[in-house]
């Protein structure tokens, strides 16, 4: 029987432990053909995070599972296996396994409707067309989730969307790339300490 110290202890430790442990789920689809993909920057994202952090992914359940610490917050980074189109399925798993409330959720994902490399936080908002939120949204039954889009431009001709989503990188993006990954990989850590509303003050539309 726990002292009444022991149950305040013991309350105290279950009540903040959840809310500085954030799961990081970065969009994309498994396999070599798709690596350098625009889809793919959610998992681009996270390897940049990964490779920051001298962090490595181990292959576990429905992903790719790193994790890291920093200021006092700890990181788990997951990259589905699920394919785009079930990305729910992963999240949805990934949040009960790790206990992880869904303000503490991250989901980084490609924006066909931001200029390449823009950077934009949100807590809620619709799929926008994108079928791995849309999974998302129908496994987690809401679309109040925080979600970090990262523009890929909408430099197709018409007809030419899944194409242009499914191409790699041109010559130009490739050159820049690096940067952006960099400042991504700086949003995030900032949305685990200072907070989804000054990560949102501080790196949209940077």
């Amino acid at each position: 029987m726990l002292s009444f110290f022991g149950r305040i202890l013991s309350t105290t430790k279950d009540n903040t432990d959840p809310m500085r442990k954030f799961l990081i789920v970065g969009l994309g689809n498994i396999g070599e053909k798709y690596e350098e993909t625009r889809h793919n920057i959610g998992f681009k994202v996270l390897d940049q995070l990964a490779a920051e952090e001298n962090i490595s992914f181990e292959t576990v359940k429905l992903g790719d599972r790193a994790e890291f610490k920093w200021k006092g917050r700890t990181f788990v980074l997951i990259k589905p296996s699920t394919f785009m189109n079930l990305s729910g399925k992963a999240v949805n798993y990934w949040m009960q396994k790790e206990k992880v409330q869904v303000e503490n959720l991250l989901i980084v994902t490609d924006d066909l409707n931001l200029p390449f490399g823009t950077l934009r936080i949100k807590t809620k908002g619709s799929d926008g067309g994108h079928n791995g939120l849309k999974d998302i949204q129908a496994q987690l039954n809401t679309s109040k989730y925080p979600r970090f889009r990262f523009g890929i431009s909408d430099e197709f001709s018409k007809g030419n969307q899944i194409d242009y989503v499914l191409g790699e990188w041109d010559e130009e993006e490739q050159k820049k790339l690096p940067e952006r990954l960099k400042k991504s990989a700086e949003a995030i850590r900032s949305f685990g300490t200072a907070g989804v509303n000054n990560t949102m003050n501080t790196f949209n539309g940077k």
